[in-house]
């Protein structure tokens, strides 16, 4: 697939040397081999496999192998990532995981994904922000970059959602899919990464929930109303910061739950259709690996290139919701 990486980095220890704009370097995804169509799930809830195309806009999804980790699909999405980007494992400082759902309550996944990989001299941590955790992870990696503190930051967002899936449940069995996907952060990587607006509401954290050791449960209008409301929200007030019109921006990547939010937020918005990402089809909502995984796609079918201005947008459970601006021309 092609690229849109910058120059390879070489380590640099000085803090004033390093500081500049962070930039993705490089995007890379990773999605378990097992295909699942909507009729082997369709079957289960008593419907046919277009009663769930019509309602999301999936066809297929990826599901994980039972033996399989998010820790190995993390870090086969980052080991592209960092190989696109021309930047050596070791030379990483830092390792963001954005996941719901980790192998195990302890230890967190970003430490396991560092070693898998070779980054023995990162730091690594897990964020956790649902469906916006990928958006939050790639804020704290740039404002580290940006600060100084780190010369590099490896940020992953990666879930297996079929994990916590209740099979016979309609509202969300047919929704989800499992995957990942990574961007390397550097100082005047080829995409200059602008102002990224989160934003939080706690009274609306029944929407969407999984309790310990449950599974997830969502309320579908409720959480469809919310979604369109603020990612439309998010997207104006991150543009007006950014002092760009909405005509300025080439491509909308938002968190890909549902079709039929995606065309919501675009016909508020007064958006082309063609101008908003909807890789629903192929991947289901993977959650937290959503936005990096259709931005991939996006780059590697030459929707973004150098000169274009992207929105990347995201809205979970929580309710966490964000957006972001991320200029293929505006890299120092």
């Amino acid at each position: 697939m092609r690229s849109v990486a910058g120059a390879p980095l070489t380590a640099r220890t000085d803090a004033a040397q390093r500081r500049g704009r962070p930039g993705i370097a490089a995007v890379a995804r990773a999605v378990p081999p097992r295909v699942v169509a909507n009729e082997e799930i369709a079957s289960r809830l008593g419907v046919d496999g277009a009663w769930i195309t019509t309602r999301t806009g999936i066809a297929q999804r990826r599901h994980a192998a039972p033996d399989a980790t998010l820790v190995e699909l993390a870090a086969d999405a980052a080991a592209v990532a960092l190989g696109r980007a021309g930047v050596e494992a070791e030379e990483i400082d830092q390792v963001l995981v954005a996941t719901s759902t980790p192998d195990d309550l302890l230890p967190n996944a970003a430490p396991l994904v560092a070693e898998r990989i070779g980054a023995n001299r990162a730091g690594a941590m897990d964020v956790g922000a649902a469906c916006t955790g990928f958006l939050a992870a790639l804020e704290l990696g740039a404002a580290s970059v940006e600060s100084g503190r780190v010369a590099s930051s490896l940020v992953i967002g990666a879930d297996l959602m079929s994990r916590i899936l209740d099979f016979d449940d309609r509202r969300t069995a047919g929704l989800f899919g499992d995957g990942a996907g990574a961007v390397v952060v550097v100082p005047g990587g080829a995409g200059a990464i602008g102002p990224i607006r989160l934003r939080a509401d706690g009274a609306g954290a029944t929407h969407v929930s999984a309790a310990h050791g449950g599974k997830v449960r969502m309320d579908g209008r409720a959480t469809f109303r919310a979604a369109v409301a603020r990612l439309c929200e998010a997207t104006l007030e991150v543009t007006a910061e950014a002092d760009l019109e909405l005509e300025q921006i080439d491509l909308f990547v938002y968190h890909q739950a549902n079709s039929r939010i995606l065309a919501a937020v675009g016909e508020r918005l007064g958006l082309p259709a063609d101008r908003v990402v909807d890789s629903l089809a192929r991947y289901g909502n993977t959650s937290a690996a959503s936005v990096p995984i259709a931005l991939d796609e996006a780059i590697a079918d030459g929707r973004v290139r150098p000169g274009s201005k992207v929105v990347v947008g995201a809205f979970g459970a929580g309710l966490m919701w964000g957006a972001g601006i991320v200029d293929w021309g505006g890299a120092e």
